[in-house]
């Protein structure tokens, strides 16, 4: 069952049980956990730490499982991992320059994945992720939200129709289902649910927020037919709280610092590219770069000329009644 969770050796566990490369020196706060045996297989210690970093590799892939069965789960792993390191040594089969490859490329990823971790990661707190969140929510208002069916129908007449059963006493549900042309809504009684601004086409929404409370709609046009509209509910949709965006706003600043970082680090490189395709690529995409700055940068200027000129023209008429008034 474990052998066929990952059909390759992991990048990480390859590095640790194979090239013995040592987290505890990248991430001392690891220590403890790399010097806690689980297990041992032919003679390689199974760790905390080992397991902690199964976790992080295929632990997405364990869904909901108990704490215990999941921590099996993931020990199995390990050991068989190290199981399949031992028979690629013994076997040698992958000759000695694919595998040095191997482990040098994984050697760098692990080293990338614990740098991001302690440098990038780890410098994005949640107190920053709520000052973010607090300073967006000042300025925003409740939208408002309605609630609302619709009837859609081909023609003009054919919605008037509808709209003289309605006045007469009869169901819009019930019309919807049996008129409407939406196949999303009709067999639902043709309801939309609540939404807001910018969700439907133009002519429905301003119809839709418009209308009074459980009164038909005239009949309104879109690029979809006619529609009669009834809304049932309006409200102000509640902001999120925190909890509800904290996740998407800490990996937002966690990717705009991965940038920032990876900007500057770049800075400080010497990177040539020999490929001569990726090679034109960059030239290109830098080309683009320069012009655009030198486009903002004239914009700059050309403001500056032009504020200068709106300041002189103000000090000389400024400075006009005071001549006229010494002559």
């Amino acid at each position: 069952m474990i052998a066929n969770m990952k059909s390759k050796l992991s990048p990480i566990a390859i590095l640790v049980v194979a090239a013995g490369f040592s987290f505890a020196a990248l991430a001392p706060a690891a220590a403890e956990e790399a010097k806690s045996v689980i297990a041992t297989v032919n003679g390689h210690d199974i760790t905390e730490r080992d397991v902690a970093l199964a976790e992080t590799e295929i632990g997405s892939d364990l869904g909901q499982l108990p704490p215990e069965t999941r921590r099996r789960v993931l020990v199995e792993y390990v050991i068989e991992t190290q199981l399949m390191a031992d028979a690629l040594e013994k076997e040698k089969a992958a000759s000695g320059q694919d595998l040095d490859s191997a482990l040098a490329y994984f050697e760098r990823r692990a080293k990338r994945e614990t740098y991001f971790e302690n440098k990038i990661k780890a410098s994005v707190s949640e107190a920053a992720a709520k000052t973010f969140f607090e300073d967006r929510v000042k300025g925003m208002k409740p939208e408002e939200e309605v609630k609302a069916r619709h009837i859609l129908v081909e023609t003009e007449p054919e919605a008037r129709d509808i709209k003289e059963k309605l006045a007469r006493g009869a169901d819009f549900a019930e019309l919807a289902k049996e008129f409407s042309k939406d196949p999303g809504t009709k067999d639902n009684g043709g309801l939309l649910g609540f939404f807001s601004r910018g969700q439907m086409v133009p002519q429905f929404e301003e119809a839709a927020f418009s209308a009074d409370l459980n009164e038909v709609s005239e009949p309104v046009q879109s690029r979809f037919g006619w529609h009669l509209i009834l809304v049932e509910e309006k409200r102000e949709k509640p902001l999120p709280t925190f909890d509800e965006v904290k996740e998407r706003i800490l990996n937002g600043m966690i990717h705009q610092k991965a940038q920032a970082v990876a900007q500057e680090l770049r800075s400080g490189a010497k990177i040539d590219y020999l490929d001569a395709d990726i090679k034109k690529q960059v030239a290109e995409e830098q080309k683009r770069a320069d012009d655009q700055q030198q486009q903002v940068i004239k914009q700059i200027e050309e403001m500056k000329k032009a504020q200068d000129a709106q300041a002189a023209g103000e000090d000389k008429a400024g400075a006009g009644p005071a001549a006229e008034e010494k002559k």
